[in-house]
């Protein structure tokens, strides 16, 4: 076994391709399959699972994957620590970000990390909550950014922003005279056709905490459609398809230029955290640390 294996293994890994790898690695997809045909036999087991479009870790293949990212992450801090550093090489930080963080709250941080670190590259791998935690806990991503706390071994989570969420409707006459008459109550809720979050999203997982406390139980909620996409449920609830729990980031516009109405969640405090989360069980790498570190200076989060 040798670290170009390891690092051919890595490339396949996170990739999902052999000819990803060879791209990024500059060898050629012969050698790469080498390289993991070689470390299978050594290794008496099967790291891939194999179809003819995608390639899967095995069970064999996600237990070398959290050695050999940790040996590959220890050669690259070795590089920049020893010489590295003006050989012009751009060093790469991988994010693994919610949607709302995503496509709100990182432009801002990315804008910033690029002014003050311009030799660094960025990946953002755009999930949901629950697969941000499992790309940190699994060490597939270096930060990450989810609403929702998952009681993971070595996560440290650091709260950056508050985000709150509200019930969007058509803006009709009907939620008008319900903004105006009830705004403290959203019992009316259980008689409306509900479009929700995928399952997984951090933003589906804190709307049911948050209904449950102003007393609309979600078990009860008649919900018709689980979309992934959140312009597509804004589109959905214009058109009166039903309506929606979503970020109040992700619906300002909308809601500004009048195309729906936002309903404030009664005993919702403050809203929800915003986090960003590490392995703690890793060592970082001086990128993800200078990330890190823009990260408070753009949020001003106290240490």
């Amino acid at each position: 076994m040798n670290l170009k294996q390891l690092e051919a293994f890595v490339q396949v890994a996170e990739g999902g391709s052999f000819s990803k790898a060879a791209k990024e690695l500059f060898l050629t997809q012969p050698t790469i399959s080498a390289h993991i045909a070689s470390l299978e036999k050594e290794l008496g087991v099967r790291l891939f699972v194999r179809n003819t479009k995608e390639v899967g870790l095995s069970d064999d293949g996600k237990d070398l994957y959290k050695y050999a990212r940790q040996i590959v992450d220890l050669e690259k801090k070795i590089e920049e620590r020893f010489g590295e550093k003006d050989s012009g090489e751009k060093h790469c930080v991988t994010i693994a970000a919610s949607t709302i963080p995503a496509q709100y709250l990182l432009p801002k941080i990315l804008i910033r990390f690029n002014e003050k670190h311009p030799e660094e590259q960025i990946k953002i791998i755009e999930t949901d909550s629950t697969k941000v935690v499992t790309q940190i806990v699994e060490h597939m991503a270096d930060v990450g950014f989810t609403g929702t706390v998952l009681e993971k071994k070595h996560c440290k989570y650091i709260p950056f922003y508050k985000d709150e969420l509200v019930i969007i409707t058509p803006n009709t006459e009907k939620y008008q005279k319900l903004m105006q008459e009830s705004p403290n109550d959203i019992r009316w809720l259980l008689k409306e056709h509900v479009i929700m979050r995928e399952e997984g999203s951090g933003t589906r997982k804190e709307a049911k905490k948050q209904l449950k406390r102003a007393g609309v139980n979600p078990s009860e909620l008649e919900i018709i459609a689980s979309i992934e996409n959140q312009e597509t449920i804004k589109k959905s609830v214009r058109q009166g398809m039903g309506v929606s729990v979503l970020s109040r980031l992700a619906t300002e516009e909308e809601t500004r230029d009048g195309y729906v109405l936002a309903f404030p969640i009664p005993k919702a405090d403050a809203g929800r955290d915003i986090n960003l989360v590490y392995n703690k069980n890793y060592q970082l790498s001086g990128s993800a640390e200078r990330f890190i570190r823009v990260v408070r200076e753009v949020y001003q989060i106290k240490r």
